[in-house]
């Protein structure tokens, strides 16, 4: 039997890579895996049906592997299943069991950055049609105004590897110019889009300095502490030996390619077929 019950960390592609850099980085007792789904991705475009049948065959490897928790460090199936998977897929699956996701985290927090009451998001297409930044963040901020852009480009841009180039400043600027164009007075930006951080250098180049950006990694990585010192029957099921295991949907060495980019480190993953 597998002594391993490790954190499992999930992405459509490399993106929730950002996300579990920071989760190691302050947590890095336990034993991780991750996998990106990348034969699918990106997420961002697909219907509902479609990304949580996905997300859920995803999950479902997880448990597989013995993993107690799964984080889904993806916006888009954080938005269009994970809400379905809690409330019904778990009491199929394993009731022991717990998910999670990365919207509530940060909508739990977003509203303590902003003065001006008026907030930015930034993400897929799909994360921004299902509103579920608008509807978290008006659970714990009902005052504050949220206005939402998708940014169809970013992300193959991104996993194109042109990120640092000249043509992406024209994207970066266009879809930063939109936002602040249809609400001025926003005064904090969320990136709520795992692929985003890589972006982040261009995006500070055309904001201005009173405008706070807000990234993912730190935020979930602090909420995922905080879960685990308060729901300790969950911790104690994880094993605690400080290993990472990196899995892909598809070609190992394009994943170990890009996902150096996102993660910072050298990588060696292995392919499933799900």
């Amino acid at each position: 039997m597998n002594s391993k019950h490790p954190i499992g960390i999930f992405d459509s592609g490399y993106g929730g890579l950002t996300v579990f850099k920071s989760i190691l980085n302050l947590l890095p007792q336990y034993d991780y895996i991750y996998l990106g789904d990348n034969a699918r991705a990106p997420y961002g475009n697909h219907s509902y049906e479609t990304v949580y049948n996905y997300t859920r065959e995803c999950v479902n490897w997880f448990f597989k592997m013995d993993c107690p928790l799964v984080i889904l460090a993806c916006n888009t199936a954080s938005a269009k299943a994970l809400r379905t998977i809690q409330q019904t897929d778990l009491k199929s699956f394993d009731t022991s069991k717990r998910v999670l996701g990365v919207i509530r985290p940060t909508a739990e927090v977003i509203g303590n950055y902003t003065t001006t009451k008026h907030i930015g998001v930034l993400g897929t297409k799909g994360t921004i049609i299902s509103e579920s930044y608008i509807i978290e963040i008006k659970k714990f901020f009902p005052d504050i105004v949220v206005t939402q852009l998708s940014c169809p480009m970013w992300v193959p841009i991104i996993e194109n590897g042109e990120h640092l180039s000249d043509g992406a400043d024209y994207f970066v600027a266009k879809y930063l110019k939109e936002i602040l164009k249809n609400d001025p007075q926003i005064d904090t930006l969320l990136l709520g889009c795992t692929h985003y951080p890589l972006l982040i250098d261009k995006i500070k180049k055309y904001l201005s300095s009173r405008i706070t950006l807000i990234t993912q990694g730190d935020i979930v990585a602090s909420s995922l502490s905080d879960y685990l010192q308060r729901h300790t029957e969950i911790d104690k099921l994880i094993s605690k030996n400080g290993t990472k295991r990196f899995f892909t949907t598809d070609e190992t060495i394009d994943f170990d390619i890009h996902g150096e980019l996102f993660f910072g480190e050298k990588l060696e993953s292995e392919r499933i077929f799900l």
